[in-house]
């Protein structure tokens, strides 16, 4: 497996970990308020779907990724590694940078897409190096 495959997945899960403590540090903040909000502008709801869609995605791409690491050591597992890291990266900053869920910006369309191409590209490769 190569250095940047294993670097790419463990900046994927220091991601994930990062946007929990994130939903953390929201609770903290709000004390004893309310801590299941509706409103798709709500802070606090922001930061539990940017880290419930990571948590959605991310685990799936580093278990296709150690798959597709086990079955070849072709560049293309280095760059597909890569190319999730960014799209999650991405969507992430899209979703804490938008004003309500409501909304749509670039960052969180180029995520969202970019993470089923390179999820259904991990996906593909994975059955065709067998």
């Amino acid at each position: 497996m190569s250095t940047v495959t294993i670097v790419s997945m463990a900046l994927m899960g220091i991601l994930l970990f990062l946007l929990g403590a994130n939903v953390t540090r929201h609770r903290a903040m709000r004390g004893g308020g309310n801590q299941a909000p509706t409103d798709p502008a709500d802070p606090l709801l922001i930061a539990v779907r940017a880290h419930g869609n990571a948590a959605e995605y991310i685990p799936t791409m580093i278990v296709l990724l150690l798959v597709c690491s086990t079955l070849s050591d072709s560049w293309l597992v280095g760059a597909l590694a890569v190319a999730a890291l960014v799209v999650r990266t991405l969507h992430a900053l899209g979703m804490l940078t938008s004003k309500s869920l409501a909304s749509h910006g670039p960052l969180r369309d180029i995520g969202a897409l970019g993470t089923y191409a390179v999820g259904i590209t991990i996906g593909v490769t994975a059955i065709a190096t067998i």
